[in-house]
C-alpha cells in the first residue's frame, strides 16, 4: 500500500507477485496489483486482476465488493478508451495513406501527360483533384459517427460479470444482474451480494423494461458486445 501511495508502480507489482506466490487467492494482493498495472496503463493485465480480486470478494462476500466492482468497471472504461483511441489513429492513417497514393498517381498522370497541350493537361489535373476531392469528402462525413465517443451506460452493465445484460432480473432491493451471473453466485451462496440479506432464487423476478432497453442498445450499438 505504500508503494502505491509513493506511485512506485513497479516495487508494487513486484511486492504483489511475491505475494501471490505464498498466496494465490489473496484479494488485496490482486487488487493491489490491478491498481498498479492500471497506472502503468498496462490495461488487460490491470483487468484480469480486477476481477480476480472480484470474483475473490463474491465468494467470502467480501465487505470491499463495492469498491473492488467499480474498479473493475474503471479499468474496463480505461481499456476501451485505449482500443477506442488506437481505432480512431489507424483510421486517421488509412486517410492519410489512400490520399498519399492518390497524389502520387495524380503527379504521374501529369509528368505524362507533359507532351500534351494545356487544355488536355488542365483537364487531366482536374479529374484527379476531383478524385482527391470526393476521397476526402467520403472520410469527412464518415469522421462524425466513427469518431463519436462511443460508451456503454452504467444501467446495461451486469455488477457481477461486467458484460451487457441480456436477460436482466431484479432482486429485492431493486438491483438488476444478468440471470446467469446472480443464479450462479446464489447457488453458492444464497446471499445478495450487496446487503448480504438471505436472498433465492426464487426472489428474482424478470426486468422487462431493462431487458428491453438492453436489446435497444445493442440493437444500435453492436460494437458493445466486445466491450
Amino acid at each position: 500500500m505504500a508503494r502505491l501511495k509513493l506511485s512506485q508502480w513497479d516495487n508494487a507489482i513486484a511486492d504483489c507477485t511475491e505475494c501471490l506466490k505464498l498466496a494465490p487467492d489473496s484479494m488485496k494482493a490482486h487488487y493491489s496489483l490491478s491498481q498498479a498495472h492500471l497506472a502503468l496503463r498496462a490495461y488487460d493485465e490491470a483487468l484480469t486482476h480486477a476481477l480476480k480480486a472480484h470474483e475473490l470478494c463474491l465468494k467470502t462476500l467480501d465487505k470491499s465488493l463495492g469498491t473492488v466492482t467499480t474498479h473493475v468497471l474503471k479499468c474496463k472504461k480505461e481499456r476501451w478508451d485505449d482500443m477506442e483511441k488506437r481505432r480512431i489513429r489507424e483510421t486517421s492513417e488509412l486517410e492519410m495513406e489512400v490520399i498519399g497514393l492518390l497524389e502520387r498517381g495524380r503527379d504521374e498522370a501529369v509528368r505524362e501527360a507533359a507532351g500534351l497541350d494545356e487544355g488536355s493537361r488542365r483537364e487531366i489535373e482536374d479529374e484527379w483533384r476531383a478524385k482527391i476531392d470526393l476521397v476526402r469528402d467520403v472520410f469527412e462525413k464518415a469522421r462524425p459517427a466513427r469518431e463519436k465517443r462511443r460508451q456503454v451506460p452504467d444501467w446495461a452493465i451486469d455488477d457481477i460479470s461486467f458484460c451487457v445484460m441480456v436477460d436482466p432480473v431484479i432482486t429485492k432491493t431493486g438491483k438488476s444482474y444478468e440471470r446467469a451471473s446472480i443464479v450462479e453466485h446464489l447457488r453458492r451462496q444464497p446471499l445478495d451480494p450487496l446487503t448480504r440479506d438471505p436472498l433465492y432464487i426464487s426472489d428474482l423476478r424478470p426486468n422487462l423494461d431493462l431487458k428491453q432497453a438492453c436489446e435497444e442498445f445493442l440493437a444500435e450499438n453492436g460494437w458493445a458486445a466486445d466491450w
